[in-house]
């Protein structure tokens, strides 16, 4: 096994894929501004021919009747992750890892905490990982690790016979973004990332209006990730070796396009009966990040490294062309001082809806429903999930519950061999325009076509299912203690 993992990574080109964390990245790509060996490189590997191997929209993975989980990277969003899945049933915590010790024990402390039963430690080790990926113990390896990480985990948990979920964004180069579906389509093992925006209510509730045809023809959506983090990046504690700040650095473009993207191409059946041809970018200048750097420096050595000028712009927006000629418009913003907000718009041939500012709103002509009448909408058009464990979200919690819907609907499926509402194709596709906004930033906005990761299958993949009607019944229900909360 020694042997062929060293192999494997010499092949998959993710040798010494470094440190793992909850907060952390040891193991950057190449800092070229794409990650890519260069931004011309991106074009080549857009072009390049991937036939397909197995089709794996629809695939309905044999049942398991008890989810075994491994979690990686216990610093920041894995914890939470651990409290979600603790409160479903037909889960079964078996493995933690992070380098860091503390992280490992923060996440025994859960277990203990819902009277569940120790899991199996892996820390104290840069290679860790791959010994949780390679336990006979392990069903689904959920990785909360950095960016950087979040490919070379997937590829070796499949590789090793795993389901692999993992933190957004799955791929940041088009080369890796096709190294994940070439080794799901391979193994037969689901890649899911874990876009939770897909599950938040408004989202949910504008998709199933999409599917029954209230907006009719959408033309145009939009999305974003416009979140003030400014303080945030430069902050020590945040991140440790402050990777986030340095993808900020070392990259101009899109760096997080899925929680914006991700509810509009599924609203638009995005590998499903379309795609996108596509996309051109542009960045603003950047008034804040390197002003910032530039001043902590000179209070503190610390920052002396960051004192640059090559820092992405503050607002990024990219454009987006699909093949039945609908468009796509997502925005990035993480320095400016501005509000929360993801957008989410939906515009069709009848209405449209949009989520931001809060709360989301409706409309069918020139003014948005009142208040009794957006009651009536939602009455009519909550989906069936959002019923079913909707009030349980709320209150496990997960950015205000849809962390838990995600989690939740993850084990829904594998437990019942339900086809995923997020496969690899979506993965790919939804981080790929981080790299390809980069190259069109860096081009002057010239457009660049979209990689086609089914291979022409979108053309007859069905659409996302979210009303639960292919199994006749879940299968799945929140522990008795978790429902008890519900009375609290």
């Amino acid at each position: 096994m020694k042997t062929n993992r060293r192999k494997f990574f010499q092949i998959a080109g993710v040798a010494g894929a470094g440190m793992l964390s909850g907060g952390l990245a040891s193991c950057s790509r190449e800092s070229n501004g794409s990650g890519e060996s260069s931004l011309s490189t991106i074009k080549e590997s857009v072009n390049k021919s991937h036939p397909q191997q197995f089709n794996m929209s629809g695939y309905a993975a044999p049942k398991l009747e008890t989810v075994r989980i491994g979690f990686i990277g216990l610093g920041n969003r894995g914890p939470g992750a651990v409290e979600r899945m603790s409160n479903i049933e037909g889960v079964k915590i078996t493995a933690l890892c992070d380098k860091n010790p503390a992280g490992v024990e923060r996440g025994q402390q859960i277990l203990e905490k819902h009277g569940l039963p120790k899991a199996k430690e892996y820390t104290d080790s840069e290679e860790a990982w791959k010994e949780l990926c390679e336990s006979p113990d392990v069903d689904l390896v959920y990785i909360a690790t950095p960016w950087d990480l979040h490919t070379p985990m997937c590829v070796y948990a499949m590789e090793s016979g795993k389901h692999a979920a993992t933190e957004v964004p799955a791929a940041g180069t088009v080369e890796e973004a096709w190294q994940l579906v070439e080794t799901s389509e391979r193994t037969k093992k689901h890649c899911m990332m874990l876009e939770n925006c897909c599950y938040d209510f408004f989202e949910l509730l504008t998709l199933n209006m999409a599917r029954q045809g209230f907006f009719g023809e959408i033309v145009h959506t939009e999305g974003a990730y416009i979140h003030d983090l400014l303080q945030n990046n430069f902050g020590k504690g945040s991140y440790s070796d402050m990777w986030r700040l340095k993808e900020n650095q070392q990259r101009n473009g899109n760096l997080y396009p899925t929680h914006g993207l991700g509810p509009v191409c599924q609203v638009l059946n995005v590998n499903r009966g379309d795609k996108m041809d596509y996309l051109t970018s542009m960045s603003t200048d950047d008034f804040q990040m390197g002003k910032m750097a530039a001043e902590l420096a000179n209070e503190d050595g610390f920052y002396e490294s960051f004192a640059t000028d090559s820092y992405r712009g503050n607002m990024n927006t990219t454009t987006i062309r699909t093949n039945k000629g609908k468009t796509i418009m997502i925005q990035h913003d993480v320095t400016s001082p501005r509000p929360y907000s993801r957008i989410h718009l939906v515009s069709g041939t009848e209405g449209i809806a949009r989520k931001y500012p809060t709360p989301g709103k409706i409309a069918k002509g020139h003014s948005w429903f009142s208040d009794d009448e957006m009651k009536v909408l939602e009455e009519q058009y909550t989906p069936e999930i959002v019923k079913l464990v909707g009030e349980m979200a709320r209150k496990v919690g997960g950015h205000g519950g849809m962390d838990f819907i995600m989690d939740w609907r993850l084990i829904d499926c594998l437990r019942n061999g339900i086809p995923l509402d997020q496969d690899v194709y979506d993965a790919a596709l939804w981080s790929v325009v981080g790299p390809l906004s980069e190259w069109s930033v860096a081009n002057r906005s010239d457009s660049i076509d979209v990689p086609d990761f089914t291979n022409g299958a979108w053309k007859t993949n069905e659409p996302v299912d979210i009303e639960l009607n292919r199994g006749g019944t879940t299968g799945v229900k929140v522990t008795a203690e978790a429902e008890s909360q519900l009375d609290v």
